[in-house]
């Protein structure tokens, strides 16, 4: 993955609201989903890519969406504007590729 763009992220308590995320995240932006993370105790993370604007408008409605759910489902979010090159080790594990193989799809 090119880190020359932006980076959106939302960590999520629960399966539910992260899917309600990343769903309010991929329709509001021009962006495009990177993968998931599902950490310890049901935090799950969310992550997109794009233009500065987009990932902000992303997360934006993504936390909106959490939101509507319920307050206690949203546990942070970030728009990284210019993340360096070397994040992309963190993110290439986490990505959508890596969990289903670079050819497969959903």
């Amino acid at each position: 993955m090119g880190m020359s763009e932006a980076l959106g992220l939302i960590e999520t308590f629960g399966l539910v609201y992260v899917l309600e995320a990343a769903d309010a995240m991929i329709k509001a932006a021009d962006v495009d989903l990177v993968g998931y993370e599902n950490t310890a105790s049901g935090y799950i993370s969310v992550l997109v890519r794009g233009d500065v604007g987009a990932c902000k408008a992303a997360v934006e409605a993504g936390v909106a969406a959490v939101k509507k759910l319920g307050e206690d489902g949203l546990y942070s979010h970030v728009v990284i504007p210019s993340p360096h090159r070397d994040l992309s080790k963190i993110t290439a594990l986490y990505s959508l590729d890596a969990l289903l193989g670079e050819n497969e799809t959903v």
